[in-house]
């Protein structure tokens, strides 16, 4: 990508996109365009088609999506396939109508089967059946990741697709109900320790192991392999090594400074055993991720205090 290109990041108030706005104006890229959902409805198929023939971006990053946790993903299911499948068909279309001259497409680590082995590799897509809670989600990123591939096949386009593994970071959700684990717990060991609660009750077993990556190394890497990577398959991004549930919170709650116990509700899904990315291909190509765990979660603890009466 050239310096002055003109580079839409769609999402870009989103932890992924605001990171990957971050990294591009960080190494000079000074032509950015953003719109807020409020002034670009993504899911509307007129709008889209408007802004793409009047601003005629020439890279896109397409980190739009509606996204949340299990309880989010299983209660919102119609909502979550609907809006991400409109959102992707749009905006990858209409860059084909403008003669984008690269596309990339994220997608999520959730697009493996529930019971593939582990580590996952990209071609372990579409071998088995899905986790069900989120599976419209997972259906909705899949049918992107076919249409780029698609799209690629039929048309000669350069798109590109990465599959991120679990996210954390500056601009995360905290919501409630509809966060990630890793963000949730922030949230829940902060309240728990200015409420002087004597412990914090977290969601399953604490078993399943997940791996984490902080969003701004994942937006290095998208820049790295928009620069770098032109090829048909999907890339997946993640840290290669993952952690407990329960050895997560243990993390959370030293960082948080957290006295109480931890008391694990079983009765409360796990979502799938284990979820760890093969990067084997990522590191090949010249990149690794840089920024430890804990380091990590200080740094979106420190965010999260930021903003925390905006989030509460």
């Amino acid at each position: 990508m050239e310096k002055q290109a003109k580079i839409y990041v769609a999402g870009h108030r989103g932890m992924v996109g605001s990171a990957i706005y971050r990294r591009l104006k960080e190494l000079g890229y000074e032509n950015i365009i953003t719109r807020t959902s409020k002034e670009l409805d993504l899911r509307d198929q007129q709008a889209v088609k408007e802004f793409f023939e009047n601003e005629k971006p020439e890279y896109v990053f397409l980190a739009a999506a509606k996204v949340g946790g299990i309880m989010a993903n299983n209660i919102y299911r119609a909502d979550f396939l609907y809006e991400n499948l409109a959102i992707q068909n749009n905006v990858i279309h209409f860059s084909h109508k403008n003669d984008v001259k690269k596309l990339m497409f994220l997608g999520s680590s959730c697009i493996y089967p529930k019971m593939a082995p582990q580590p996952l590799k990209e071609d372990y897509l579409l071998t088995g059946t899905l986790e069900p809670t989120n599976e419209p989600y997972a259906i909705a990123k899949i049918a992107g990741i076919k249409m780029v591939e698609s799209y690629r096949l039929q048309y000669q386009d350069n798109y590109i697709s990465v599959m991120p593994t679990n996210l954390y970071g500056i601009n995360d959700n905290y919501h409630p109900e509809n966060s990630h684990v890793l963000p949730a717990l922030i949230r829940k060991f902060h309240e728990a320790k200015v409420n002087n609660s004597p412990t914090v009750s977290i969601w399953g077993s604490g078993t399943p192991l997940r791996e984490f990556m902080y969003a701004d190394d994942l937006a290095d890497a998208c820049v790295f392999l928009m620069e770098n990577y032109d090829d048909f398959q999907f890339v997946n991004i993640g840290v290669g090594e993952d952690v407990s549930i329960r050895d997560l919170a243990q993390l959370i709650k030293e960082v948080v400074g957290f006295e109480g116990q931890l008391e694990f509700d079983s009765s409360k899904p796990d979502g799938t055993p284990r979820k760890l990315m093969d990067v084997s291909k990522l590191n090949s190509l010249g990149w690794k991720a840089k920024t430890d765990l804990k380091d990590g979660i200080r740094l979106a603890y420190q965010d999260f205090l930021k903003n925390y009466n905006e989030k509460a």
